[in-house]
């Protein structure tokens, strides 16, 4: 029988106190119910298909998701998108995908639909409890980009998952390396948000905000007075009405200037 340290426990209340659990299958539902109300869940509401549960994320604002990968009226990964994509205050709600179809592309389909875990049936109760710990106690960096919106992919933190990145040597070490990494990934994004701004105006502009106030965070703690002008500059572009391509192009080009490798000089 599965025990879980009430102490853990106690950690896991503000995730588990409203919970939206998505699955067609009303037997499989009525289980994790059971499991998850032995761990102290709150609220549970069950929706069998995705446009009830997009309608039910928005009045219930779960602080943890579950959803089947598939079944009738179910796309788990599109599901998973558009809680991601949404203007849904649960946007950023850890979702854990359950489902007996394990392969390595279902694993990576649900890591890269903005999955937080990926849970094999069957499971035990111990199984579930690790995933819901993982979600609650681990939590992993925000991305923000228009070709994804999720968690971080390179900390996916199911252990069906052996990916790049996935060992603890390969994540970037802390401190200047940390920043140094946050900095180039949010250059990157700037980069590819406007590249395909057209693609996806509305989440363009939100990666880009996004990036901005990393960069704003980054500047002040480095000390760092151009790139600091250079966010700023953003900024005013952002809050001085609708954005576009063309007017944005300007300031991120600045930004993306100051993380170009300098020029080589010739030996005199």
């Amino acid at each position: 029988m599965f025990v879980a340290d009430r102490r853990v426990l106690a950690k896991l209340v503000p995730v588990l106190r409203r919970v939206l659990i998505v699955d067609p299958n009303p037997h499989a539902a009525r289980l994790l119910t059971d499991i998850i109300k032995g761990m102290g869940a709150g609220e549970i509401v069950v929706e069998p298909g995705e446009s009830r549960a997009m309608q039910t994320a928005e009045a219930l604002e779960p602080g943890l998701i579950f959803t089947e990968r598939g079944g009738d009226g179910l796309d788990g990964e599109s599901l998973a998108r558009a809680v991601r994509r949404s203007s849904l205050s649960c946007r950023r709600a850890p979702i854990i995908m359950v489902t007996a179809d394990a392969t390595a592309s279902t694993i990576l389909g649900a890591r890269d639909s903005g999955v937080h875990e990926f849970l094999r049936k069957p499971f035990t109760s111990a199984d579930l409890f690790k995933r819901i710990e993982n979600v609650a106690l681990k939590p992993r960096d925000w991305v923000e980009a228009v070709g994804y919106v999720g968690p971080d992919r390179r900390r996916f933190n199911s252990g069906e998952f052996s990916g790049d990145r996935k060992r603890r040597a390969d994540r970037p070490a802390g401190g200047a390396a940390a920043m140094a990494a946050a900095k180039d990934q949010a250059m990157r994004i700037l980069a590819a948000a406007l590249d395909q701004f057209d693609k996806d105006p509305m989440q363009a502009v939100r990666a880009i905000r996004e990036q901005a106030a990393t960069l704003k965070s980054l500047a002040m703690k480095a000390a760092d007075s151009r790139l600091a002008v250079a966010v700023g500059a953003l900024e005013v572009t952002l809050a001085s009405g609708p954005a576009c391509k063309a007017t944005l192009a300007a300031p991120i080009g600045s930004l993306l200037a100051m993380a170009a490798p300098e020029p080589m000089k010739q030996a005199g």
